[in-house]
């Protein structure tokens, strides 16, 4: 893979580099981060305006895998897919996860101790499909935004994940390393050991 770095100093004082196609500010290696569920309590899947943010590919593996997770769903989840759709476009004209009632995500579930979680995760654990869940989400609190010749890779800063960078910065956790595995799931092994490349170069 032929990978890039490009250097500049954006309008808000961040380094940014380039990896390909993506280009990413030092947020990922200078932000510490690490969820913290028994805070937080997944509060991520419930609150916001809108839902998870698909890729047009998702789609069709929602369709395929809908049998099986409808089981680890609420039910009013499953009627807000039954009533919206697997997926929904919402009033910013991009393709997301339905919600209940304009709040939480329609494939979320809640645990014992009050934590929601993803039902599609939990069916993958169980080894019932072959999914983790939407990339988005998994990629969280990093944002990507594709604009056809190049990708921003961008870190979503919110209130409520503010246990998770406590967390992070007690554990001593760089943003890049937490999210590892949906980084190299989104833009493969070699990327990422450019990354590393690049967090070597300015530690």
């Amino acid at each position: 893979m032929n990978q890039t770095f490009n250097f500049q100093l954006s309008t808000f004082n961040s380094i940014m580099f380039q990896i390909g196609k993506a280009i990413i500010t030092d947020d990922l290696f200078e932000e510490e981060f690490a969820c913290n569920l028994q805070v937080c309590k997944g509060m991520c899947c419930v609150e916001g305006d809108s839902g998870a943010p698909l890729l047009e590919e998702e789609k069709a593996v929602l369709e395929r895998i809908f049998p099986v997770i409808k089981n680890y769903l609420t039910p009013k989840g499953v009627e807000a897919i039954r009533k919206q759709g697997k997926y929904v476009i919402d009033s910013e004209g991009d393709l997301t996860t339905p919600l209940i009632n304009g709040k939480e995500c329609a494939y979320v579930t809640r645990d014992d101790k009050g934590i929601y979680l993803c039902g599609i995760e939990k069916a993958y654990n169980d080894g019932k499909i072959d999914w983790q869940k939407p990339v988005s989400c998994h990629l969280y609190p990093v944002r990507v935004k594709d604009y056809g010749e190049f990708q921003t890779v961008n870190y979503h800063r919110w209130e409520i994940c503010s246990s998770a960078c406590e967390l992070g910065k007690q554990l001593k956790i760089p943003l890049f390393k937490f999210l590892k595995e949906p980084l190299i799931r989104k833009f493969g092994e070699d990327w990422y050991n450019e990354l590393e490349i690049i967090a070597g170069k300015i530690s």
